[in-house]
Parts: C-alpha cells; sequence; structure tokens
C-alpha cells in the first residue's frame, strides 16, 4: 500500500476536487479504490477512534480497553457497511433518477472517493471528540466533492446534476450513521 498517493488523493479530493476527478477518472481498475482508499482510510478511523478514546478515558482498567475497542469496531463497522451501502443506492439511484444502466464498480469507486472529506472527519474527530458538532457541519462540503465527481466521473448531466449530488450527498453522509446506530442499539442490547 502506498500511503503517500492515499495522503495525496485525499488531499487533492478536499483541495482541488475537479482536478481529482480527473485524475481518478483515469483509473483503469475500478475495484482498486478498495484496497488503495478505502480499506486503509477505515482503518485509519478505528485506529484514531481507539487511540482518542483510551486518551480520554485512560488506561484505568480492562472496561476502558473493551469500551474503547467496541466503539474502534463501531466506527469499522459503519464505515465499512455505510460505503458499501451508499454505493448500492447510489447505483439504485443512478438506474431510477437518470435511467441509465447501473454500474456496480463505478458507483463503488464513486462512493469511495466521495467518502474522502467523511473519512478524515471521522479520523480527527477520533483524536478530538470535542470538535464533533464543527465536524458534523464539515460534512456538508461533501455536497461539493460529490458536485464535481458527478460532472466529471459521471458524467451526470446539467439537468439532473444537483438533484443527483444532493440525493448522493445525503445518502453518503446518512448510511454510516444509520449503520453505527443500529450497531451501538445492539451493541447494548447484546451486553
Amino acid at each position: 500500500m502506498n500511503y503517500k498517493s492515499l495522503f495525496n488523493i485525499t488531499l487533492l479530493l478536499i483541495s482541488s476536487p475537479q482536478r481529482a476527478w480527473e485524475e481518478i477518472r483515469l483509473e483503469e481498475d475500478r475495484r482498486k479504490v478498495l484496497t488503495d482508499f478505502v480499506y486503509p482510510m477505515i482503518g485509519l478511523c478505528a485506529f484514531t477512534s481507539f487511540i482518542g478514546l483510551l486518551w480520554t478515558m485512560g488506561w484505568s482498567g480492562p472496561e476502558s480497553f473493551q469500551y474503547a475497542m467496541t466503539h474502534c469496531c463501531a466506527v469499522a463497522v459503519s464505515l465499512f457497511g455505510g460505503y458499501f451501502l451508499a454505493a448500492y443506492l447510489i447505483n439504485e439511484l443512478q438506474i431510477r433518477m437518470l435511467h441509465q444502466p447501473g454500474d456496480m464498480p463505478l458507483m463503488q469507486q464513486f462512493a469511495g472517493y466521495a467518502l474522502a472529506v467523511i473519512f478524515v472527519l471521522r479520523a480527527i474527530i477520533g483524536v478530538l471528540p470535542d470538535f464533533q458538532i464543527i465536524g458534523l457541519l464539515l460534512q456538508l462540503y461533501t455536497l461539493y466533492v460529490v458536485w464535481e465527481g458527478t460532472k466529471t466521473l459521471l458524467q451526470v448531466g446539467e439537468k439532473e446534476r444537483f438533484a443527483f449530488s444532493l440525493s448522493a450527498t445525503l445518502i453518503l453522509i446518512a448510511c454510516p450513521i444509520v449503520i453505527q446506530l443500529v450497531f451501538d442499539r445492539l451493541t447494548l442490547l447484546l451486553n
């Protein structure tokens, strides 16, 4: 895994989404996004949440380690499941809204890179949980990243672009949140 390219594409997606999507469009293997971007970013988010909780709670005993590990798993499961659910729902959105045939590898590539802002915010909030409110507001920047991606990668027409971008952004933001809420409820129920 090339961490330098991971850092570069993340920085490019946040600072200059149009240029980033141009580079992504040239990738031949659409499934490369999983191993080169999505999985490492999920790992980073889970790791920072684990370290952040241990830092704030301290090493007071096995309960703090168990809580940190459970929260780490919740973050990983929510981002992992949220990514795949979002890719599936955006693919269905493309079929229904744009009347185009489904292309799951393309939607997985699009969803993976479009989650860059959310991944970075989750990693930062993992270490600095006091910035959670600001992080929720900054997630709206995902709309701009998605807006540029729909034009460059998905080649959505101007007429449908805003509605599709807004719907895809809501899906990308909501899926990990919903899965984490379900995971947290199940964890409470099973404990």
